[in-house]
């Protein structure tokens, strides 16, 4: 189970629209629970650095990046919990690349962007044996103003 706000959401589908046509990435900082649940408390969007010819379908974070990244969120007593990226003109879907490059117990979102429009999300979790991405029951936390 995956919890955000809908202000996390809404950000991550800005940041998608705002590097269409390319993915765009980022990360999820926040908390592990002892159920396997996992609660955003904030996103962290990060520079897509692949090759201009792959942006449309690659996203690329220096490993120097995510290194920085995690260390500031422990800092501030948070984990990287899992990532988020965009598929432009396709599906909210793993890709066999996605499979390839993730990790057990992350969060995978994905937002479907059409035309500069994020028309789709889905948040995906990997099996323990690397073998598949299931969908992830995901709760979206309304917050009092």
């Amino acid at each position: 189970m995956l919890e955000l706000e809908r202000e996390h959401l809404d950000a991550i589908k800005a940041h998608a629209e705002a590097d269409y046509p390319h993915e765009c990435g980022g990360l999820l900082l926040g908390h592990f629970a002892a159920d396997n649940a996992k609660t955003v408390i904030e996103t962290l969007p990060m520079n897509n650095t692949a090759d201009i010819e792959r942006r449309h379908d690659r996203v690329l974070i220096e490993p120097r990046a995510l290194m920085l990244a995690d260390k500031k969120a422990r800092e501030r007593g948070l984990d990287v919990i899992g990532y988020y990226h965009s598929h432009p003109d396709d599906e909210a879907v793993p890709s066999q690349f996605d499979l390839d490059h993730a990790l057990p117990v992350w969060s995978y979102i994905i937002v479907s962007v059409r035309s500069g429009k994020a028309v789709d999300w889905n948040s995906w979790e990997m099996e323990n044996d690397r073998s598949k991405f299931n969908k992830e029951p995901t709760e979206i936390r309304v917050t009092s103003e």
